[in-house]
């Protein structure tokens, strides 16, 4: 199959990334015999690690304060020690990119609010946030937890945070105050960084009665500080609350605390969708060596773009956002529904803010398609060069719509990595051209092979387990009270010790290019044929009259084996699943046909968008769903009610 887009030989060399593979060669460092070849430079980046992490430091100018003694002083995962000795600072490096008079953060609203504040502003409010935490008696290593809206003060204060060594955690203000605490409680907070509300689907959702709670339910909390968000007033309430202006008043820290490589500088949260949430704590070198590398050398972000990316607080891509500052680019947040006041708000907000770098998912290019949208036409998208999609697989099909509906000129990058990482480990780049359905290739630094469940190289095109056989810095340092690190060991190194499995269901090409056909734990093997989820929803990606779709594979008790198809309908035909189930055969195979196509009003998923494959499959199983799904951790709770009620229906008519 034929590239469907391939760069601009001019424009690549160009890119940063190519400037960072000459300054190799001219340096001694490496020997290329085209410093446009992407697959030359990913070879070597993977080949030695310390010397590729040590590059990209010394490359991007990284302030030490104390130079390290090395780069990787020891070579193994888990454990890997980076850059033994070495000190600074992730919050001084967000702050010296940008020209003082340039836009650091836009903000608009559902309602096309605007608000933003400049490089000079932010490095000044920064500072003063900062040494409000301070004065309350923040020390390094004391947890500050947020509780907000995608909001220009949430980007001060996680700055704020990291420049005086504290840590920064948060979630958005759609969880409920139990849900919010099951992650933050953990933590034992000093101070709590409040919102009062935030506008969603057209609505105002007031959540001052939800702030109230949750400083109730996290121990140990000293101090709140509240924030007008939603246009709802926040008066501080009581002697150990204190309102953002305050805080913006304070007087400001002279500088920023250098601390330790591997000193941690937040903990994200996993989706708790099957049980309590884990912490992920990272450590301020390996995030910024990271965020220089995919947004710098992946996306070949620049002080001249505009840098947007959906996201709410409750995603990693709002960290990864976030991190353009280190590149001096604007940063856009958006806040409200991303289809709100019209299917077409994102692609308007990217036409009326001349976005450079837009960060979109799966979904909504599908739910472009569906409402047969125009972007290309009927916006002016001329700034736009790349759109990066990750959240979920990319079919195929929204390749084709992109570059009919959208722009051909434009790369689509699709990529994928986590939260564990908070980066990459596969994803295009300036010098990687696109095939529909596959991602460009492995990531700079990232040692991506397939492995067949022995632990054994699978052959190219063969689907296997998706591992990473070299450490990286911005792999976790810990999950939060693991002691042991057992969990840790138990999620990623459990099933091959000593390499880190990821949980993808993946296979690469003999291109080189990477196909991801769903997470490996929700894989359909039917009859002994291993079967992506994704495969599924790419044959009916395109159907106008599917909104949503889930597919499990569900091993029953008797030796028997279901394979339903959850769907929810656009409009009302009357002959969907026969619809539904002759375009998954001419698309894919009939073995991928479902047993049962089940049309259903709506679907749960994780907070963040996803598909909700495991828990649902394990439901229909029998398990209890108190056990394998949080309700709290579920954007629509009363749509996986209904799942659980047609399981029980199921299983007592068997």
């Amino acid at each position: 199959m034929a590239a469907v887009w391939v760069p601009d030989p001019a424009q690549a060399r160009e890119s940063r990334i190519v400037a960072f593979a000459t300054w190799l060669v001219d340096a001694g460092r490496a020997s290329f015999a085209d410093v446009t070849d992407y697959r030359a430079l990913q070879t070597w980046s993977v080949a030695d690690p310390g010397s590729f992490w040590e590059a990209v430091a010394e490359f991007f100018a990284v302030d030490w304060s104390t130079p390290p003694r090395a780069a990787l002083a020891e070579r193994r995962m888990p454990g890997a020690v980076w850059f033994p000795g070495g000190t600074l600072n992730m919050g001084e490096h967000l702050l010296r990119a940008g020209a003082a008079d340039q836009d650091a953060v836009v903000l608009i609203g559902e309602d096309g609010e605007r608000s933003a504040i400049s490089y000079a502003e932010l490095r000044t409010q920064a500072a003063a946030v900062a040494g409000r935490l301070r004065a309350l008696g923040v020390e390094p290593g004391d947890r500050v937890a947020s509780y907000l809206p995608n909001c220009v003060e949430g980007v001060v204060a996680f700055v704020a945070t990291a420049l005086v060594g504290a840590v920064w955690a948060q979630t958005g203000l759609d969880y409920a105050a139990p849900s919010a605490a099951d992650r933050m409680a953990q933590l034992a907070p000093t101070v709590l960084i409040a919102g009062s509300g935030y506008r969603f689907g057209g609505k105002l959702h007031d959540r001052r009665g939800d702030a109230r709670e949750l400083r109730s339910l996290l121990p140990g909390l000293r101090h709140t500080i509240t924030v007008s968000t939603g246009g709802l007033a926040n008066p501080a309430g009581g002697p150990d609350a204190s309102s953002w202006a305050d805080a913006l008043a304070a007087a400001p820290v002279a500088g920023a605390l250098p601390v330790p490589f591997d000193h941690p500088l937040w903990v994200l949260f996993t989706s708790g969708t099957t049980g309590k949430p884990k912490g992920i704590v990272h450590g301020h070198g390996g995030v910024l060596l990271e965020q220089l590398v995919s947004p710098g050398l992946h996306m070949d972000l620049r002080g001249d773009d505009a840098f947007f990316w959906f996201t709410t607080p409750n995603w990693m891509m709002w960290n990864a956002q976030v991190c353009g500052l280190l590149h001096g680019a604007t940063i856009v947040l958006y806040d409200g529904r991303p289809t709100s006041p019209g299917p077409d708000a994102l692609w308007r907000l990217a036409a009326d803010l001349g976005v450079t770098v837009f960060g979109t998912s799966p979904g909504y290019l599908e739910a472009s398609q569906r409402a047969g949208l125009e972007p290309g036409r009927d916006l002016d998208l001329s700034a736009l060069r790349l759109v990066g999609v990750t959240g979920s697989v990319l079919p195929g099909t929204a390749n084709a719509w992109f570059r009919d509906h959208v722009s051909a000129r434009v790369q689509l990058g699709s990529m994928s990595g986590g939260t564990d990482i908070v980066g990459i480990f596969v994803a295009s780049a300036p010098t990687t051209p696109v095939h529909d359905g596959e991602i460009s290739a492995p990531a700079l630094g990232a040692a991506v092979q397939v492995w067949s469940p022995d632990g054994v190289r699978v052959p190219p095109g063969t689907p296997g387990e998706m591992v990473i056989t070299e450490p990286m810095p911005s792999m976790p340092l810990r999950f939060w009270d693991d002691p042991g690190d057992r969990k840790l060991r138990d999620t990623y190194f459990a099933t091959f010790p000593g390499v880190w499995r990821h949980g993808d269901l993946t296979a690469i090409t003999e291109r080189g290019t990477v196909v991801i056909f769903g997470r490996s734990d929700a894989t359909i093997n039917r009859h002994g044929v291993r079967l992506g989820s994704a495969e599924i929803y790419d044959a009916i990606s395109d159907l106008p009259e599917v909104a949503d779709a889930l597919v499990v594979g569900v091993e029953e008790p008797d030796g028997g084996y279901w394979l339903p198809l959850f769907v929810v309908p656009h409009g009302a035909p009357a002959d969907l699943p026969d619809r539904v189930r002759r375009r998954i055969v001419e698309r894919a195979s009939p073995r991928h046909a479902p047993d049962d196509v089940i049309v259903v009003p709506r679907l749960p998923h994780t907070r963040t968008g996803k598909r909700l494959e495991v828990p649902i499959k394990r439901i229909l199983q029998g398990a209890d769903p108190d056990r394998v799904v949080n309700r709290g951790a579920v954007d629509d709770p009363a749509a996986l009610d209904s799942l659980i009620q047609a399981a029980r229906e199921r299983r007592a008519g068997r």
